[in-house]
């Protein structure tokens, strides 16, 4: 026997995941997901988001791959000194149950390359604490009936709070993504965040006892404002439409208040990460483009990840100097930003000076487009040209597969989608627009909520959440939930 396959073995049932977990792992994966393609009419909220977990495995596989073939390029023994710790193998293997259920033992083994031993050994610890269930099969084949897998989806529930200028969605599903209960508020940005904040906790309370979840235990909360966000901190940082909210500890307020880990990020990139995972693979590295009472991106790169940048501000296109607003004053305080003449709120303005009526208000503005008035529709044909100038900037810097567009215009009129396009193919060279596609929203107004599901399931079956699920006294899980 050579010494290789000697190492080879011993990798294997220490627990670290060995080479041909990239292979075999990811192309499992990446297959399972684009067997079953995602229904674009149907809303995966509504659906239970079953689309959004087939496709969530092939990104989760991609992300873990890569960190994994990186060790893997520093040569055996290196790799060997930075393995993954024990909690974060259980994760991978958490995601990939929860990405294929019904999957055995033996299945795990085989795709993973570690040793059935070593699988049992990881796994049990998660089948102790209720968060899995094993079960008979599907895939039963000879001999004696093998035993699946499967996520136990009242092992705890997610919370979303999509928080916009107009709107606040309440939302709670199950571990398997499954909507259990969904209310809105409208927003109150007159009042300091904690009185806000606090009837978006009471009234997350009040669907716990109305659908009769005050036994399931909290796993995760995540909230999305229309602000640059510090991911870290979970703090909004100088929002420009919501007064009183810059610096407010946001998740830290609501994790004394809920009693759950809480990720607050930025609306867009919740979007962006909704889309993404509503998608295969190959549509990925994305970007998404929201255009509504501001404009801005959420970047997803070729592994599937949030790219938020050093401090969370990637993606702020809407502060993007262009020649046609020069001298046009932006809420940011500075002149000449593509939000000063493109955004809806600027695109009305536009509009009433036009017109010479003061009176047209925001919500006019899709009315007025549909039954075809000349002066929208050239304003807003306008400002699509020069969204798209910036647009092809960022595929000249970012070379990306798909282009998404949403947000309030994009969902009025189809003269954003041709306007960026024309410009695109227009300024970005050949080599970057062969393949890359330009398209609407699958996902529509639930972009969000989708996004915010699938940051706290990965949140819930991290390394992290784990240890607090594996650390949580038996008999007492019942009991992590909100306040009284």
């Amino acid at each position: 026997m050579t010494d290789s396959v000697v190492n080879s073995r011993t990798i294997n049932r220490s627990g670290l995941i060995p080479n041909s977990y990239h292979a075999k792992f990811a192309t499992r994966r990446n297959g399972y997901a684009r067997e079953r393609p995602i229904n674009p009419k149907k809303s995966c909220v509504d659906q239970g988001t079953t689309a959004l977990a087939r496709a969530d495995s092939a990104k989760q596989t991609m992300q873990t791959a890569a960190r994994i073939s990186g060790m893997d390029a520093m040569g055996p023994s290196l790799g060997m000194a930075f393995r993954l710790r024990r909690l974060e193998v259980q994760s991978e293997l958490a995601h990939l149950i929860s990405n294929q259920p019904g999957i055995g033992r033996a299945d795990v083994a085989r795709i993973t390359g570690m040793a059935r031993s070593t699988v049992s050994d990881h796994i049990q610890p998660l089948l102790d604490t209720g968060l899995f269930n094993e079960q008979k099969a599907r895939y039963a084949g000879r001999g004696r009936p093998s035993l699946g897998l499967t996520l136990n989806a009242r092992a705890g529930i997610i919370l979303v709070a999509d928080i916009g200028i107009t709107h606040v969605r309440l939302v709670v599903t199950d571990l398997a993504r499954q909507k259990l209960a969904e209310d809105a508020l409208p927003p109150d940005y007159s009042v300091p965040p904690e009185t806000m904040l606090e009837r978006i906790a009471s009234r997350f309370q009040e669907l716990f006892q109305t659908q009769q979840l005050v036994d399931i235990p909290l796993r995760a909360m995540v909230v999305g404002i229309p602000s640059p966000v510090d991911f870290e901190r979970g703090v909004p940082v100088r929002p420009p439409i919501m007064p009183g909210w810059d610096g407010f500890p946001v998740g830290e307020w609501l994790e004394k208040r809920m009693h759950v880990t809480v990720l607050v990020d930025n609306d867009v990139n919740l979007m962006a990460l909704g889309e993404a995972r509503s998608r295969p693979p190959s549509e990925s590295p994305l970007i998404f483009i929201k255009v509504a009472s501001g404009i801005g991106c959420g970047i997803i790169t070729q592994g599937g990840a949030l790219h938020r940048g050093a401090d969370g501000d990637a993606g702020d296109i809407g502060h993007i100097r262009v020649a046609q607003a020069s001298g046009l004053t932006c809420v940011c305080g500075n002149t000449g930003c593509i939000e000063a003449v493109a955004s809806v709120p600027s695109i009305m303005r536009q509009i009433r000076v036009a017109k010479g009526d003061e009176t047209i208000e925001l919500p006019e503005l899709g009315v007025l487009v549909s039954s075809g008035d000349i002066t929208a529709i050239r304003l807003v044909r306008e400002a699509s040209a020069q969204i798209g100038e910036v647009v092809a900037t960022l595929v000249n810097m970012f070379n990306p597969a798909c282009i998404v567009l949403g947000g309030k215009l994009a969902h009025m009129s189809d003269d954003l989608l041709s306007g960026v396009r024309a410009a695109v193919y227009r300024r970005a060279p050949p080599l970057a627009t062969r393949r890359l596609s330009i398209e609407s929203a699958r996902a529509g107004r639930d972009a969000g909520i989708i996004g915010g599901i699938a940051l706290g399931v990965d949140s819930a079956l991290s390394a992290h959440g784990l240890q607090k699920l594996q650390e949580a006294t038996p008999g007492t899980a019942g009991g992590v939930g909100m306040a009284d």
